[in-house]
């Protein structure tokens, strides 16, 4: 049993927990993930290392409320227990040897995001961030972005943080200009990371991409998160969970990946709302 030692809200749909988990936190670095169960009964989620304090021995995460499962982690309260908590899992960013270097985040993505800037910034190594939300109400981690961060660029779709646009503009901007990085790293939903790479890819600017927002099972097993990509002109089958999350972003299939995210879409709504009715039923 691991123990939830801080809970906070982030905003309306996403979820701050810090998890006493020694063992996990010894060993976790940015853009590794955990797998968690609730309880017993519950399935299995991979979640991605938002934080971590090894002299306390924590592991922070930060998840989205958009399933059955996430609907009843986050019904759990602070000082309480989840079942399981293993980790870390997945290979982590590189971060050896970058000087330079734009961390590009979108949405609850920037919870995956941010772990790696705040890396890079510690190594010395001079970051940019540009971090983009449909509007103000669902921003997250603001502060804690502009202290990892020499720049940072603020988006939103409808102008109400920040300015509005695309988390593309300010990266084109800088690139048309002349500005060149050691690495791009794109982090947020599929169709993001994919005009990203579009925008980086005619400066032939390295760019790195987490595909986590495709994993389901964690293990490989399930081959929910199974991805193409194009190696020396040949189609290559990985998994996001053991061969990345991170991968090239120049040789990902963006558009198998999102029609394959989008199989799933009927079933989680449903399970969802079974679980809606369960908490419901336990409140009365």
């Amino acid at each position: 049993m691991y123990k939830i030692v801080e809970k906070r809200e982030l905003n309306s749909t996403v979820t701050f927990m810090s998890i006493e988990a020694p063992l996990v936190a010894k060993k976790a670095e940015p853009g590794q993930f955990i797998i968690l169960r609730v309880d017993a009964d519950g399935e299995r989620i991979p979640l991605t290392i938002a934080g971590y304090d090894r002299t306390v021995g924590t592991v922070d995460i930060i998840f989205q409320i958009v399933g059955a499962t996430t609907m009843k982690l986050n019904a759990k309260k602070e000082g309480e227990f989840i079942e399981d908590f293993v980790g870390p899992l997945g290979n982590k960013t590189e971060t050896d040897g970058v000087k330079k270097a734009c961390i590009v985040g979108g949405g609850v993505g920037c919870a995956i995001a941010y772990p790696v800037a705040k890396k890079l910034h510690d190594l010395g190594c001079k970051v940019t961030s540009v971090i983009g939300f449909r509007n103000s109400d669902l921003v997250i981690l603001e502060k804690e972005f502009a202290a990892a961060s020499d720049r940072l660029y603020k988006m939103s779709d409808d102008g109400s943080w920040g300015e509005k646009g695309v988390v593309t503009a300010p990266l084109k901007a800088m690139l048309e200009a002349g500005e060149k990085f050691d690495v791009v790293i794109a982090i947020g939903p599929v169709i993001m990371m994919k005009f990203v790479t579009e925008t980086t890819r005619p400066f032939g600017q390295k760019t790195v991409v987490s595909m986590n927002p495709i994993m389901i099972d964690g293990t490989g097993m399930c081959g929910g998160c199974r991805l193409t990509v194009h190696e020396d002109g040949k189609a290559v089958t990985k998994f996001a969970c053991v061969d990345g999350p991170d991968f090239d972003a120049f040789t990902v299939d963006f558009d198998e990946a999102m029609m394959r995210g989008r199989m799933y879409a009927d079933f989680e709504a449903h399970a969802r709302e079974e679980e809606c009715n369960l908490l419901k039923a336990e409140v009365k």
